[in-house]
């Protein structure tokens, strides 16, 4: 059963069977949710494992009119030295309560206890690393002489937090996503709503109370524990001025339309094709390509999902394919030590899964390895060979399948396996095996992807290599020093000293 530490006994209220009951947080403290009652299940057995208040559009509303009145002076007024010190103490607090998060990471997003160990240490990490943000504060000075028109002027370009930032996250990296956004954007002094995923929302909640316990301006954030459907309305208020986002693409478009005009970071869908050419370490390569599509059960946007193979080493690679496969995958609950691939998030997905397998099979595809769904939320990973001609009409090609499923696919050469991954209207990342540098760098020249993985499987880690999606795949670059770019605004400021005879000019 999920169970917390007695640090967390002032939000963990205990109701019916002994289930958490939490709270939403609003600028002037938690409060009781006026949207509803959402009982959170484990992805593990579909058991509850607590209940969450939800926020009503109306209370949302209230804590914006704290948030801009009040909060976003604080935040800001909040000197720089002494943000990194409220974060600094953020990461002492996550450290000591280490464990909490780690089950909660486990009960909520179902995710093997050594992936959830990671993502924790990723977090505590990327607030570690929260010095490198500060090159993207600092302005410009701009000498006036350059120009006629300027002459006996000069000019700074400064950096300001926008106001009021809207971060909404996913349920694949419930505590690291809220931790990356949060950094950059305090980084930046804005005032901040966190609205977590409703499929795993308790490493937020935890994360949330950890920040206030060290030191935050309690009036400059607000927790909006609220379905999708409703924060969308909260959205269209004119004052959210930035909204970082990661999620589907849908969703992504939904944003744009109900937030309006304002700035964007978005980190949509994915899903990665990966190129393995004739004089790649194919042991090596076998290796990682099948991490690519496992890990966390493929439910990462940058998962690969399409692997490419040149017709020399196909047979040879297909089968180390699946020979590796049948080494890595230990299905089955995420409690246990060793087990790599644990539940997909809730029934929906495993039905997404079955749909796709489904339908690359109709397509003339051949199931290698896995594809069948198990007990509860479980699905054996599925590799799935299928002809060059017929992959671009599978779902698994057109969409993206949260779920760990990867297509196989035989090509001529290089220039074929660039044109099948830039086919799809996805350009997350794409992974490139092969010693040859030439054609190492014709792949990156010419993959239409925000990041190319060469050697190794795409992921994204703390941020500290940028990474950012085209196409369908988003809006912006996220990473250290690079996410401030879209929670800081541009501000140029001119001086006029004509006449005063500051500068003598020939």
């Amino acid at each position: 059963m999920f169970k917390l530490s007695a640090s967390f006994s002032d939000i963990c209220m205990n109701s019916e069977n002994n289930l958490c009951r939490f709270k939403p947080y609003l600028p002037m403290g938690y409060v009781n949710g006026e949207g509803g009652i959402l009982r959170k299940k484990s992805p593990i057995n579909n058991e509850d494992i607590a209940l969450i208040e939800l926020l009503s559009v109306e209370q949302a509303v209230r804590g914006i009119d704290v948030l801009y009145e009040e909060g976003r002076w604080k935040a800001r007024n909040t000197p720089g030295e002494k943000r990194l010190d409220i974060l600094f103490r953020v990461a002492q607090r996550i450290e000591e309560l280490k464990e909490d998060f780690i089950n909660a990471l486990v009960y909520d997003a179902g995710k093997p206890i050594e992936t959830a160990r990671g993502e924790v240490t990723a977090s505590l990490d990327r607030i570690k690393k929260a010095m490198m943000d500060l090159r993207e504060i600092r302005g410009d000075h701009i000498p006036g002489d350059w120009d006629i028109h300027t002459l006996e002027t000069e000019g700074i370009v400064r950096r300001e937090p926008y106001g009021v930032v809207a971060i909404i996250t996913p349920f694949n990296y419930p505590l690291y996503d809220v931790v990356m956004k949060f950094v950059s954007a305090f980084i930046a002094g804005n005032a901040l709503i966190i609205k977590p995923s409703t499929e795993a929302p308790i490493p937020a909640i935890l994360f949330v109370k950890a920040v206030l316990d060290s030191g935050f301006p309690a009036k400059s954030i607000m927790l909006a524990l609220m379905k999708g459907s409703d924060f969308s309305k909260v959205l269209r208020d004119k004052r959210i001025a930035a909204v970082m986002f990661t999620g589907s693409s849908e969703t992504g478009k939904r944003i744009l339309v109900d937030g309006g005009i304002k700035s964007y970071l978005l980190e949509l869908g994915g899903g990665d094709p990966a190129i393995v050419l004739r004089d790649a370490n194919l042991e090596q390569a076998a290796t990682d390509v099948v991490k690519g599509i496992i890990s966390y059960s493929g439910q990462r946007c940058d998962a690969i999902k399409l692997v490419l193979v040149e017709e020399p080493i196909y047979e040879t690679f297909k089968n180390l394919l699946i020979s590796e496969m049948k080494k890595q995958v230990v299905i089955g609950d995420p409690r246990e030590p060793g087990v790599t691939v644990g539940p997909l998030i809730n029934k929906d997905s495993v039905i997404l899964f079955l749909d796709a397998v489904k339908d690359a099979v109709e397509k003339g595809g051949k199931i290698l390895v896995g594809g069948r769904a198990l007990k509860d939320n479980y699905v054996e990973p599925a590799l799935i060979e299928i002809d060059k001609e017929k992959v671009k009409e599978t779902k698994a090609y057109q969409q993206e399948i949260f779920a760990p499923i990867a297509l196989l696919v035989k090509v001529n050469d290089l220039d074929e396996a660039i044109k099948i991954a830039n086919g799809r209207p996805y350009g997350l990342d794409a992974a490139i095996f092969s010693k040859n540098i030439d054609w190492i760098r014709k792949a990156i020249r010419l993959l239409e992807v925000g990041a190319v993985y060469v050697n190794m499987f795409p992921r994204h880690g703390i941020g500290y290599y940028p990474y950012g999606g085209r196409k369908e795949s988003g809006i912006g670059i996220e990473g250290i020093g690079y996410s401030i770019n879209y929670v800081a605004a541009y501000k140029s400021v001119v001086f006029n000293y004509k006449g005063a005879r500051v500068w003598e000019y020939y």
